[in-house]
């Protein structure tokens, strides 16, 4: 099965080797809301060879009770798609598996026998709904950190209820938490709010890592788009991203 749902208007530029790894993406085909086939997955995959990355960390939602994701499972299925994308003469090296964990009912739950899926064996990336968040969702957070875990906030920009000059996003910087924002939130992707946010925690020194949170073709497409913006580049030149430290 063909699955070429764009064609390219020109080639895409590899900008974004400078960070070296993408942490965050949703590429195990049939598990989450990201890739619905191996063949989407390798289109995906070698868009973000194409755009520079080196490496890729794949890191699946587990979130209940919409993706009662097991640890166990998705490693298995990981393996799966690595070999598949050898086999496919994919290029980037798919070099981790990491989970995006959402604050939700089960939390709790999970921190009582954690079996964390890390980003490169050291953090838990953590996510918040998008809508609104849980009551005790910040004090979850600091459990996880008592527990020894460093944590990553993902795509903290898109969080309409979280206010960068707000005092909540500043107590969780303050208390240690590493934060992701996604690169093509600095697109207008996600909308002109989320962009506005992404670039005040820039300019704040707030963001530690970026990822692209790539989920279908659509998204490596906004993506190849984004690698030829001139602004982004300078961005990236401008900004030290910890990126590199999980090659």
């Amino acid at each position: 099965m063909a699955f070429n749902l764009f064609k390219r208007k020109y080639t895409p530029r590899p900008i974004f080797a400078t960070l070296g790894v993408d942490m965050h993406c949703h590429l195990i085909p049939k598990v989450d809301d990201g890739s619905k086939c191996t063949e989407e997955s390798i289109e995906c995959l070698n868009t973000l060879s194409a755009v520079g990355y080196k490496k890729v960390i794949i890191t699946p939602h587990f979130q209940y009770p919409r993706f009662p994701n097991k640890e166990d499972d998705i490693v298995n299925r990981y393996n799966e798609l690595k070999k598949q994308a050898q086999d496919a003469g994919v290029e980037i090296e798919i070099a981790g598996i990491g989970g995006e964990y959402r604050i939700d009912s089960g939390f709790a739950q999970r921190l009582e026998k954690p079996q964390f899926l890390r980003v490169a064996g050291k953090y838990v990336l953590v996510e918040y709904s998008l809508h609104q968040q849980m009551m005790g969702s910040d004090e979850l957070i600091f459990d996880l950190q008592m527990k020894g875990y460093e944590v990553i906030l993902a795509h903290p920009e898109r969080y309409p209820y979280l206010n960068v000059q707000g005092m909540r996003m500043e107590q969780l910087k303050n208390q240690g938490v590493f934060f992701q924002i996604n690169v093509l939130s600095l697109g207008g992707f996600y909308g002109e709010e989320a962009k506005r946010k992404a670039y005040e925690m820039l300019d704040l020194g707030w963001v530690e890592f970026m990822g692209t949170d790539t989920h279908n073709t659509m998204y490596a497409q906004a993506l190849s788009d984004l690698s030829r913006d001139r602004k982004i580049e300078k961005v990236l030149e401008k900004h030290t991203f910890m990126n590199s430290t999980l090659l």
